[in-house]
């Protein structure tokens, strides 16, 4: 009690407090002059209510041709046939199962790495599933590589073949720089590669929707199918662009308002 007022002064733990990730940052409430501004109403942000939502598209995307990689890894260990009859892999099957194995690895678990807050809250795991994430990655493009050589008469004629080729180097490449990268401790660059890498490793997926737009319209001739698929990896690293470069232009935002505040406040 004070002896002027009567009234009782209100220790820190009466003071309100803002719940972490609503525009103020957490504890007691700053005075009027230095709150950060709200957001728009009813556009609450839950810490980590996105964080699953990108794994889980990717996921989604990739779903499908991994169970038809497992489908196949089935037929090859003696299992029913469940797909149709391929004589390049019946004669060769050890590429495709590394094929299959790797991607499916690199698929699931390159996923995950598309969370931030995961990422933030769990670094060596991150640092652990990375290191896998290279091994499989250069499985993924070593034996797309190897399959494009030495697999005669696929379809798709030379377009794809060529383009095939090109994907497996981008691929390979891509790893090899985001390694490098992540060795100088450059994170922008090796998250800039390692997206790169990832968008060619999923273009399966979008592929499953190119083909099925296009052999309705264009037939299952060998150009209508090299250029869906090539569609499909073009569209795929057009997204993946648009990621990698959507940071800097936030970078550069920020940049330009702070230069805009100090000039208000220098000025007369």
């Amino acid at each position: 009690m004070t002896a002027s007022s009567g009234r009782e002064n209100p220790g820190p733990e009466h003071l309100p407090v803002f719940p972490t990730g609503t525009g103020v940052d957490g504890g007691v409430a700053a005075p009027a002059a230095s709150r950060t501004r709200p957001g728009p109403r009813g556009r609450s942000r839950r810490p980590g209510g996105s964080t699953w939502r990108v794994p889980t598209a990717l996921i989604a995307l990739t779903v499908i041709p991994v169970i038809a990689g497992s489908l196949r890894l089935l037929e090859l260990a003696g299992g029913p046939v469940l797909l149709p009859t391929n004589p390049r892999i019946d004669a060769s099957p050890t590429p495709v199962v590394v094929h299959v194995v790797a991607v499916t690895l690199f698929a699931l678990l390159g996923a995950f790495q598309f969370s931030t807050r995961l990422r933030r809250r769990r670094p060596g795991w991150h640092r652990r599933s990375g290191r896998v994430l290279v091994v499989t990655g250069l499985g993924v493009a070593g034996s797309g590589l190897w399959m494009t050589l030495f697999y005669a008469g696929a379809p798709g004629g030379y377009l794809l073949w060529a383009v095939r080729l090109l994907v497996g180097s981008a691929m390979a490449a891509s790893i090899v720089l985001a390694f490098t990268a992540i060795r100088r401790r450059d994170i922008p660059t090796h998250r800039a590669w390692m997206i790169r890498a990832y968008a060619l490793a999923a273009g399966a997926g979008t592929q499953l929707f190119t083909q099925g737009i296009s052999e309705p319209v264009f037939g299952t001739g060998d150009l209508p199918k090299a250029l869906s698929m090539t569609s499909g990896w073009l569209i795929n690293i057009a997204i993946a662009e648009l990621i990698i470069r959507r940071p800097a232009r936030r970078r550069g935002r920020r940049a330009a308002d702070a230069q805009t505040r100090a000039l208000m406040v220098g000025s007369p």
